[in-house]
């Protein structure tokens, strides 16, 4: 093993200690080429071509995931940035919590496959895309430009705890959380 490839794996361990995801918007490493990762629209993870089902290993890589000004995907060490593919949304919302905070608001959290939990607020928009056609592609932003696709079944949750709002284009469906509503398209 050369110096770099150990001194990446040490990152790696060290990374993997830490709590959420790595500060890798403060790293510019060089990149190196593509690695044979793709994330599947499922939010599966495979390395030439065999699904990779240890989640503490998704958990790992996806928090040094970062997505370039061009749209690349790559992961990222402080040494080293190697691009992978993927093929909707690097995460995929696969349960939804609705809360009450300390200001008696409604905040509407999702549950990622990687167990990250993101909290639909003015930073963490809810946005559905092709709203107005027969598939409409709802993400909800994570982070530094990643977003989660959510899925079939947290989405029919969104739409039941929706309400109906007088907008431009009509009436919308619109959902509220820590004092943001987010629309899921025009009615």
């Amino acid at each position: 093993m050369t110096d770099q490839a150990n001194a990446s794996s040490r990152l790696l361990s060290e990374i993997g200690k830490l709590k959420g995801p790595a500060p890798v918007h403060l790293w510019n490493p060089p990149y190196c080429g593509e690695i044979d990762i793709r994330i599947a629209r499922d939010g599966s993870w495979f390395h030439e071509g065999s699904k990779i089902s240890r989640l503490p290993l998704i958990k790992l890589f996806s928090s040094v995931l970062r997505r370039e000004g061009d749209g690349q995907y790559c992961l990222v060490t402080p040494v080293e940035r190697v691009g992978i593919q993927v093929e909707d949304c690097p995460f995929v919302a696969t349960l939804l919590d609705e809360e009450q905070n300390e200001k008696g608001e409604t905040c509407l959290f999702f549950t990622l496959n990687t167990g990250e939990r993101v909290l639909a607020d003015a930073e963490h928009a809810i946005v559905v895309e092709g709203a107005e056609t027969s598939e409409p592609h709802p993400i909800v932003h994570v982070r530094g430009g990643l977003n989660a696709l959510i899925s079939r079944n947290v989405f029919y949750q969104l739409v039941s705890v929706a309400q109906t709002r007088k907008c431009s284009g009509g009436t919308e469906l619109s959902v509220l959380s820590a004092g943001v509503h987010f629309s899921l398209g025009v009615a």
